[in-house]
C-alpha cells in the first residue's frame, strides 16, 4: 500500500497495490501491517456501508463528540465520489481547513480521516457505493454536523444545489455547533 499525508495532519491518501487480468482485480482493502510499518495504529471496530442513487448526493459534514470521535478510512466501491475531510480541532494550526479526494471504483482509492475532523462526501455519479471502517461505535448522543456550505470552511463541492438529508439541510454553522473538539 502507498500511504501518503495530505496538506491536514493526519489526513491520508491509501492506495492499495491492485492485482488485475482478465478475470478482474484483487487488493487488499485493509491491512494493519502496512499502516504499523507507516507508523499509524487503529483498530477498526465497525464497518459501514451506504447506498446514493442519485448524482449529486451530499452526506455530510458528519462527525461524532468528545470520547465518542471516530477515525475513519473510507472508500468507494461503486461510482466516483468527492470526499472532504475538515479539521475541527480550534487548538490545530490547519483548523477549519479541508482537503477533498475523488474516490473511485476505477482508482480505488481510500481516504484514512483521524478523530477530530468532519467528514462529508458528494456523490459524482449516480448509483454510488461507500464504505468506511470506524474505530468507535456510532453513538447516536455523540452524533453531530456541520452545514454543507458553511462559508467559514468554504468546501467546493462542485454542486450548487445538492441532493440533502431532512437532517443535513438543518446542520450548524460551525460558529453554532459543538463539536467537543475544543480540547484537542
Amino acid at each position: 500500500m502507498k500511504i501518503t499525508e495530505t496538506k491536514l495532519k493526519g489526513v491520508y491518501i491509501v492506495e492499495p497495490q491492485v492485482f488485475g487480468d482478465h478475470r478482474g482485480f484483487f487488493m487488499e482493502s485493509w491491512s494493519q501491517r502496512a499502516f504499523e510499518e507507516a507508523g499509524l495504529h487503529y483498530e477498526f471496530v465497525q464497518d459501514n456501508h451506504s447506498s446514493s442513487t442519485v448524482k449529486g448526493t451530499l452526506r455530510g459534514i458528519h462527525f461524532q463528540r468528545g470520547d465518542k470521535a471516530q477515525a475513519k478510512l473510507v472508500r468507494c466501491c461503486r461510482g466516483a465520489v468527492l470526499d472532504v475531510a475538515v479539521d475541527l480541532r480550534p487548538s490545530s494550526p490547519t483548523y477549519k481547513e479541508w482537503v477533498g479526494v475523488e474516490l473511485s471504483e476505477e482508482n480505488k482509492r481510500q481516504l484514512l480521516i483521524p478523530r477530530g475532523f468532519g467528514h462529508g462526501f458528494v456523490t459524482l455519479t449516480d448509483n454510488v457505493e461507500f464504505l468506511y471502517k470506524a474505530d468507535n461505535p456510532y453513538a447516536p448522543e455523540a452524533d453531530g454536523g456541520i452545514r454543507w456550505n458553511d462559508p467559514d470552511i468554504g468546501v467546493d463541492w462542485g454542486v450548487d444545489e445538492p441532493v440533502l438529508s431532512e437532517k443535513d439541510s438543518r446542520s450548524p454553522y460551525l460558529k453554532d455547533a459543538v463539536t467537543g473538539f475544543e480540547e484537542w
